[in-house]
């Protein structure tokens, strides 16, 4: 009995003298394509307890299954203890080739103390393992108790209809921390639009097979497929890290004796995939399908209203279409009509106000200027509008009154216009008659050079001209540092881009904050990759800007920020003013950097 109280003596007593250490180290090297390894961050010293911040490198060209998982051990030789403490990942090789594990890094005692690089080799090997084993856990023991399942609410729809898919978490475990996308599902065949749920996961309870599940919605989208066949929705990967209890070994009494009561588990981090969604897209009946037919299919009403029957010439009317009702708003066309001889009509201005909850609808708002250049009585004969009720599995047309104008002639110096996007502007009036009666005239007895205006109307064109020595002399500063010249070019079009969503930032409003910036930033890819609406996915944005040069590092950063755009309800601090400053200048960066790889 004094022996052990003794060594317990020493063992709590005693204080090292030995050099504090910080080294990293592999448990195989090289390793397979297809294989797991450990990386080990081991600290040794006098004081474990002292160290503070460890932070990991980046672990790039790998996927991290396990991690970061603690484990400290002390030891007594010869009187004398030493202890460590070890951060250990469990990693898995994404490609072959010679890669760098970078350094990690920990404080101890107001010192920084850094890890040397390891180099990593990854050659072809074997297949993966049909079973994994994670801390005495396989893989399919986790698939059961967490999984990802995607519904929809038909599996056989028209061409243009609705199908609404909803991705949902089922978990019987204990989610340890944030989770984060391993891929989004790409909707080839489909024009998808996001539905709106909540930006953060609210979790209910459903039992299946007798087994209670934590459940909550992660994704919904309505699809609206655009070619018949039987199309595939891709799986919807994330990566859940997830917490697997640490076994005590029994027969060791130092286990006990040492072990933390509040230590975690092992972190794995799993990657949940959903199942693949078909969907059978059956063509429109072409059976009693009307000529004024232009590819609508749901639910709508239709009227057309015009702003006045009685004008002069030259002087505009709007004809001014509202479509409403539940379908795809934002590909839905306006009806064509007639217009009768002597009319001018311009492109339309159209505004659509879409509500995105469970089915996409809304009011589509269609505004045409019309000009008559000839006065008399006129028509404009019904305006026929046909959309396809797949409830009703019908075509069904809907037509507006004739609308009846009475023109009259307007003045002699009649008044011209043209269109622009808000609405129509007078250029000027024809040139009246010239004057040939001068009695009313006076002559003017005061000098010029007295007035006000004579010197004004001499400054300045002095003052426009060093004006514009001081313009010239900082273009041809700009023409001379071209990376400048671009880095400015880049900015401009970036913060024309994230304008609307930096006023919802300035206001604190956070949903329509990451709404617009989203829809801005997909919008800009978009465009400028030349990628339609309906065929968009990050995966092919990706491909394209390596295929135009960009640097792999960016587009991986392009990536990220557009995957965070659509999950950043998973962020708990998504409505924190900070993380919305940092979240703007980030994609700022990435469309300023994307601009000057093109420019290259």
């Amino acid at each position: 009995m004094k022996k052990n109280f003794f060594s317990i003596f020493l063992l709590l007593g005693f204080q090292l003298t030995f050099a504090q250490s910080f080294t990293a180290s592999v448990d195989k090297n090289p390793v397979a394509e297809n294989e797991r390894f450990e990386v080990s961050f081991t600290f040794e010293g006098s004081d474990i307890n002292s160290i503070r911040n460890f932070t990991p490198p980046s672990f790039e060209n790998f996927r991290i299954l396990s991690g970061p998982n603690q484990s400290t051990s002390m030891q007594i030789i010869n009187g004398a203890v030493s202890a460590s403490r070890t951060f250990s990942y469990i990693l898995l090789p994404s490609s072959v080739g010679v890669f760098t594990i970078g350094s990690a890094s920990i404080e101890f005692k107001g010192q920084v103390l850094k890890t040397e690089p390891l180099k990593i080799t990854v050659v072809k090997g074997s297949p993966k393992p049909k079973e994994e084993n994670v801390a005495g856990v396989s893989e399919s023991e986790i698939a059961k108790n967490l999984f990802i399942r995607a519904s929809v609410d038909k599996n056989r729809a028209y061409l243009g209809e609705q199908v609404t898919v909803t991705y949902k978490l089922y978990t019987r475990l204990n989610i340890a921390a944030q989770m984060s996308i391993s891929k989004l599902p790409q909707y080839n065949g489909f024009w998808a639009e996001e539905l709106e749920t909540s930006r953060t996961l609210s979790f209910t309870t459903e039992v299946i097979d007798g087994k209670r599940y934590s459940v909550a919605v992660l994704k919904k989208a309505a699809l609206f497929p655009t070619q018949v066949g039987k199309l595939e929705v891709t799986p919807f990967e994330l990566t859940v890290p997830i917490e697997i209890p640490k076994k005590r070994n029994p027969n060791n009494i130092w286990d006990s004796f040492f072990d933390d009561p509040f230590r975690r588990g092992d972190i794995y981090q799993y990657n949940a995939k959903s199942n693949i969604v078909k969907i059978d897209v059956i063509p429109l009946p072409e059976q009693n399908k009307p000529a004024s037919f232009k590819g609508a299919v749901g639910k709508f009403e239709f009227s057309a209203t015009i702003d006045k029957s009685k004008t002069k010439t030259n002087e505009p009317i709007t004809l001014k279409f509202n479509i409403s009702g539940v379908g795809n708003l934002s590909l839905l066309q306006p009806p064509d009509f007639e217009l009768p001889a002597g009319f001018e009509k311009y492109e339309p201005k159209t505004n659509d106000q879409i509500n995105r909850l469970n089915k996409i609808g809304g009011v589509k708002t269609v505004e045409y200027l019309l000009i008559p250049r000839i006065s008399g009585t006129r028509e404009i004969k019904p305006i026929l509008f046909s959309y396809f009720d797949p409830d009703v599995k019908r075509y069904i047309e809907l037509k507006s009154n004739p609308f009846y104008l009475t023109i009259e002639q307007g003045d002699s110096a009649g008044s011209y216009y043209i269109a622009q996007k808000e609405g129509i502007k007078q250029l000027g009036t024809d040139i009246r008659f010239i004057k040939t009666n001068f009695q009313d005239i006076k002559r003017r007895e005061e000098l010029l050079i007295s007035k006000p205006v004579f010197w004004i109307a001499t400054g300045l064109p002095l003052i426009a001209f060093i004006g514009l020595i001081g313009w010239k002399r900082k273009q041809d500063k700009l023409s001379g540092n071209i990376q400048l010249l671009k880095y400015q070019r880049a900015e401009k079009i970036a913060k024309s881009k994230f304008k609307k969503a930096l006023k919802f930032l300035e206001a604190g409003n956070s949903e329509a904050y990451y709404s617009e910036i989203a829809q801005a930033f997909f919008g800009y890819l978009e465009a400028k990759l030349h990628i339609p609406k309906s065929e968009f996915t990050l995966d092919k944005a990706h491909s394209l800007l390596i295929e135009k040069g960009i640097d792999t590092q960016l587009a991986d950063r392009m990536k990220a920020a557009g995957e965070k755009c659509e999950f950043i309800r998973f962020a708990p601090n998504a409505g924190a003013s900070t993380a919305m400053k940092e979240f703007y200048g980030e994609l700022l960066n990435i469309v300023i950097d994307i601009e000057k790889g093109l420019d290259k």
